[in-house]
């Protein structure tokens, strides 16, 4: 035990102590309890009570990736590798790594986007990258996305897969693969499902992480260009 003072041990804690009204009258004027910690704390009537402080909107805007971002994508992806299995990855990755991954990407026209708060704190992000390491792979991005923890169940993650949705497509992406770990994967499975990826194959004991092997689930969303609406020839 740390510190000074006095502790029960588990078999032999007394429990709450509880004293009647002459009890307690009697120990507050003895020095035993303060008579401020006996009574009961007045409150206000609920009509004359303060409103509550209103929580602060949650709101973001998605843009592509600035080299000055490259940290906090660091520091959310950490996290994962560290605490989750939804990445297979051990061991965090340097922000030299990142910055060269990100100019790759660049160098390729592969979406990377992060949401950043109204303070400048990027709060996730989403990105494609090659699929697969051949020449003939060209058209097929595998994507990922990650959210911090404070910033998770607000809607962040599928506004994050729309825009990267789209930021494919106007790359000229063809198909977009993602590979989800099947460990407490329903909330991202069904995610992709609502938006349009469709579940193509699972894979089993193929990855060891944390003392326990884990599977994969590989969804895929086929992409078409949107056609442009028709034009009325000048007169």
């Amino acid at each position: 035990m740390h510190g000074s003072g006095l502790a029960f041990p588990p078999s032999r804690d007394p429990g709450p102590i509880f004293l009647n009204e002459e009890a307690a009258a009697a120990a507050c004027q003895s020095g035993g309890v303060l008579e401020e910690e006996y009574q009961q704390r007045r409150q206000l009537p609920r009509r004359l009570r303060p409103a509550p402080t209103p929580e602060p909107e949650f709101s973001f805007e998605i843009r592509p990736l600035e080299p000055v971002d490259l940290p906090y994508v660091r520091e959310i992806h950490s996290h994962y590798v560290a605490n989750s299995s939804v990445t297979f990855d051990e061991k965090a990755t340097t922000l030299a790594e990142w910055r060269r991954k990100a100019a790759v990407g660049q160098k390729l026209g592969m979406p990377f986007l992060v949401a950043v708060s109204p303070a400048g704190e990027v709060l996730g992000y989403a990105h494609a990258t090659p699929w697969g390491g051949k020449a003939a792979y060209r058209y097929t991005v595998e994507t990922s996305i990650f959210l911090r923890a404070a910033a998770t169940g607000r809607g962040l993650g599928r506004a994050l897969l729309e825009a990267l949705v789209e930021a494919c497509r106007e790359a000229g992406i063809r198909e977009m693969i993602a590979v989800i770990a099947d460990a407490k994967a329903d909330a991202s499975i069904a995610l992709h499902a609502r938006l349009g990826f469709v579940e193509v194959g699972r894979m089993g004991r193929v990855g060891f992480k944390f003392g326990r092997w884990l599977g994969t689930v590989t969804m895929q969303k086929s992409l078409k260009k949107r056609r442009r609406r028709d034009v009325a020839p000048r007169a």
